[in-house]
């Protein structure tokens, strides 16, 4: 009966299994670019552009597997029907080994000729060819990508441009031919020249922007790793130079103003630095989140992938980008996913960078895997997806400076707590008793300062062990936490001797915070160590101080007096007289 029971249990469980993965299959193909036959793809009038038009619904597309057709035989095939039509679907085929022939058929009814320029705003084709009409009854073919030099695209910018002039009362046809390693991504649109100068103008003007910031990144983070020496910034200023490079070559600059004449450098120079950004922003999570010591196994993971960029970026010279770009983008999507859960980790653990680390990441994975869900042909080719990177970049510049400046105040924190008690240490003391001290001479207000020691502290220690003193100021540190209250803070001054900073605090009231710290002390210890304290108090009112040094001293001499007095007992400084008020054992 059981085993039953248990078997329709687990055909109904595999069941929903199988229908779900069915689901997801066809949710997949779905998503995938779909040609659909058509006679003839609708012809355009020029009349109907007036600043932009996206060309999508009037392409007629060819596939090409072997990618060896030329034009006169596309143009035979033509004739036998072979151009469809993709409807309302993106032309985004992904990775693909195919050359596709684009058609686009253009009317003009009006008595004037027109001009207009046709624009490619995907700037990572190998090869794209352009044929038009020409005069002759010919056709003139215009060979670009950024696999051939930059000088040879016909305007100068960093999508490709091909200007077309259509005569009055004519009709033309005109013809692209696409073929690229990489993804395969048409994004084919329309312009009038006044409307694609004042584009090129705000898209030119919304880059520089864009890039200043990571300039100013860049030099920020620079600034703070030789100023700290701390490696977190060493590592984010590469991921920040590397993914600035990369965005730029991504958008088609660094061809169009780094490197036009070298075509390999164009198409290799995107793996390089795809590679470098994926260390440098892999070795900077693991830095800024201590994830050696919150989330160790997963940060062992992290290390292997490491190498695993670091062997990428040693083959991407040496291998083609068709043999790299589909490894690379699978890696990229595992690191993306690594650096996300280890923000999760790290926060859920008290990470204190973590929180807008994963606020700064999750925006750029969005964009990231936006991006890879285009490249694979799974999103449509737009111009959310083809920027998504630069969005999430862009929101993510913004976090990841708090996130920094988390980090930094995370750092001065470290460099503030004494590292055996966890209170606040003498050079903390030292910034803060002076800083305290000026604003109580500028508001008149009270401040009051405790100096104690631990009475008997040597002979205590020669007679357990360091190990047992050590556990003896940890003790006293945490009751001195516990007894005072912000604003007042408490630091281990050297040795057995700690201060007690009190803002805002009288005579009066200083003197019970320092009895109810004896008391307290004595009473938690009286069942182990035993311990007892000697504190002395001072408080500046007015001008009883001339600085923070005199203060400190008053305490002091107070807290001498009052081992004088037989110990385990404060003393409180008095300017005119110096008056001791015992609490004794």
């Amino acid at each position: 009966m059981i085993d039953r029971v248990a078997n329709r249990v687990g055909d109904s469980v595999q069941r929903r299994w199988m229908a779900l993965a069915v689901c997801l299959i066809l949710m997949m193909l779905t998503a995938i670019p779909t040609v659909v036959r058509a006679a003839d793809a609708p012809s355009l009038s020029v009349e109907s552009i007036h600043g932009d038009i996206d060309l999508r619904p009037y392409l007629a597309l060819m596939e090409d597997p072997s990618g060896s057709l030329g034009f006169d035989q596309v143009r035979a095939a033509e004739r036998q029907g072979a151009f469809e039509t993709l409807g309302d679907m993106s032309p985004n085929f992904g990775f693909t080994q195919s050359a596709w022939w684009v058609r686009l058929t253009l009317s003009n009814t009006t008595d004037s000729a027109r001009q207009f320029i046709i624009r490619q705003d995907y700037p990572l084709i190998d090869h794209i060819d352009f044929w038009a009409p020409s005069s002759d009854d010919g056709w003139s073919q215009t060979s670009t990508g950024d696999r051939v030099p930059f000088a040879q695209r016909p305007l100068d910018n960093r999508q490709f441009l091909f200007p077309v002039t259509l005569p009055a009362h004519s009709e033309a046809s005109y013809y692209l031919r696409f073929q690229t390693e990489g993804s395969l991504n048409i994004g084919l649109y329309a312009h009038t020249p006044d409307n694609l100068l004042g584009r090129t103008a705000e898209e030119y003007l919304a880059l520089g922007i864009y890039y200043g910031g990571f300039i100013v990144l860049l030099v920020y983070n620079l600034i703070m790793f030789m100023t700290l020496r701390e490696k977190a910034f060493a590592y984010y200023t590469l991921y920040v130079l590397s993914y600035g490079l990369y965005m730029s070559v991504h958008n088609g600059l660094s061809f169009q103003y780094l490197w036009p004449d070298n075509s390999w450098l164009a198409n290799q120079s995107l793996i390089v630095l795809l590679a470098l950004s994926l260390f440098g922003g892999l070795r900077f999570t693991r830095e800024i989140l201590s994830t050696a010591q919150l989330c160790p196994r997963l940060d062992k993971v992290a290390y292997l992938t490491e190498w695993g960029v670091l062997l990428s970026l040693l083959l991407s010279p040496v291998l083609s980008y068709k043999i790299m770009i589909i490894p690379m983008a699978g890696l990229t999507s595992v690191v993306c996913l690594e650096m996300l859960v280890l923000g999760v980790l790290t926060l859920f653990r008290g990470s204190s960078p973590a929180r807008y680390y994963c606020a700064a990441f999750g925006a750029l994975l969005g964009g990231v895997f936006a991006y890879m869900l285009k490249t694979f042909g799974l999103l449509p080719h737009n111009a959310l997806t083809q920027n998504a990177f630069q969005v999430g970049s862009l929101i993510e510049m913004v976090l990841l400076s708090l996130a920094i400046g988390s980090r930094l105040n995370e750092i001065k924190r470290q460099n503030n707590l004494d590292a055996l008690t966890r209170v606040y240490n003498r050079r903390c003391f030292n910034e803060q008793i002076d800083g305290e001290f000026q604003k109580t001479v500028r508001r008149s207000q009270a401040l009051s300062l405790l100096v104690l020691d631990i009475d008997h502290f040597k002979r205590f220690n020669d007679t357990y062990g360091h190990a047992r003193g050590d556990h003896v100021l940890k003790v006293v540190a945490q009751i001195l936490s516990r007894s005072v209250r912000k604003p007042g803070a408490v630091y281990r001054y050297g040795g057995e001797e700690f201060a007690v900073i009190l803002p805002g605090t009288g005579d009066i009231d200083a003197h019970a915070v320092a009895e109810r710290i004896r008391q307290k002390i004595e009473s938690e210890t009286a069942d182990s160590e035993r311990i007892t304290v000697s504190i002395g108090s001072a408080t500046q009112s007015g001008d009883t101080f001339c600085n923070p040094q005199a203060l400190f001293d008053a305490a002091d001499s107070a807290l001498y007096s009052a081992k004088e007095q037989g110990r385990n007992c404060t003393v409180q400084y008095q300017h005119s007289a110096f008056k001791a008020e015992i609490a004794a054992v």
